[in-house]
């Protein structure tokens, strides 16, 4: 069993990749940028007192240096669990020096994660009140009446958020037609779906398709915030098909809050990297950086914002190379 502690461990995680990702904001790198959080990601993991196993991320094992899924983490002792992970959401976010980019992870008591390849997921997100309101396989008017009716607002004071895709054409003009409101992001959509939670956000519900690692991460934040998500796989190939086959997934089948994330127990954590609605970005202030994050854990309903400030002289070498 994951202990209370641990998620305030988990915390140093993703503030290390935060501070090491955003000395790359707007260069124009953003492969570079990703190898500094998974560097700082992967460093501070492994003095975390866990048993940690990557059960969905954006690696595989032959493309190092992503973490890769089926990689150890922790340092072997402690809780087993399982881990999803992007230690930096939103690489093109964080090139151009736009809004919205994240270090996270989530985990989960061990088997509790949705052992699933990265590829894409169709995907449909709300906050607390909408929570059973809304399918998947539902037409795009029908789940903005029923969040507009949950909400207590009219159609035409919803927002959704897409990513902004040519895939995702036809959803953008259901909502126009349908009169609701669109905020498109160019990446994100962790932020996008945990934003639906948060009434500050003014996000009301998330649709489209995006990454499958990103979906389980929101997943857990949602579960923490009592909001809801639902998912379905989208192989590209036979490949990805035979894929999801080996690991016992069909493909065709809806996933549900239980099916991406089971028990009563799981943590989510975030730094922000750069600014966005929910989270302040990294700010370096010559000898320290500063860091807003968050951190979530379901079975106590806990939610933390967390500022850090972090003296760059006495940080481990990871965080001063750029």
């Amino acid at each position: 069993m994951m202990e209370r502690s641990l998620s305030m461990e988990l915390v140093r995680v993703t503030e290390a990749a935060a501070l090491n990702s955003a000395r790359w904001m707007g260069r124009g790198l953003k492969n570079e940028a990703d190898d500094a959080a998974t560097t700082a990601m992967r460093t501070v993991f492994d003095t975390i007192p866990m048993q940690g196993v990557v059960v969905i991320g954006e690696g595989e094992m032959d493309e190092a240096p992503m973490l890769y899924i089926g990689e150890e983490l922790g340092t072997g002792s402690g809780p087993a669990v399982d881990v999803a992970v992007d230690p930096l959401e939103g690489t093109n976010i964080v090139a151009a020096g736009g809004w919205n980019a994240l270090a996270v992870l989530a985990v989960a008591d061990r088997g509790n994660l949705l052992h699933a390849p990265d590829m894409y997921m169709e995907k449909l997100a709300v906050g607390p009140e909408s929570v059973g309101q809304v399918d998947i396989d539902a037409p795009v008017i029908d789940n903005l009446r029923a969040v507009a009716k949950a909400k207590n607002k009219d159609i035409e004071d919803v927002v959704a958020t897409i990513l902004h895709r040519d895939r995702h054409s036809k959803i953008i003009h259901e909502i126009r037609e349908a009169g609701a409101r669109i905020k498109l992001i160019n990446d994100g959509d962790v932020a996008g779906a945990i934003n639906t939670a948060f009434d500050e956000t003014g996000v009301d519900i998330l649709f489209g398709s995006g990454g499958a690692p990103e979906g389980v991460i929101a997943a857990v934040g949602l579960k923490c915030l009592g909001g809801e998500i639902q998912g379905r796989l989208v192989p590209s190939n036979e490949t990805e098909i035979e894929r999801c086959r080996k690991m016992g997934i069909e493909v065709n089948t809806v996933l549900r809050m239980e099916d991406l994330v089971r028990g009563d127990d799981a943590i989510f954590a975030a730094t922000g990297v750069t600014d966005g609605e929910l989270l302040s970005g990294v700010q370096f202030k010559g000898s320290y950086g500063s860091t807003h994050s968050l951190v979530m854990r379901a079975k106590s309903g806990t939610v933390r914002f967390v500022e850090g400030r972090h003296s760059l002289k006495k940080k481990p070498r990871y965080v001063m190379e750029y």
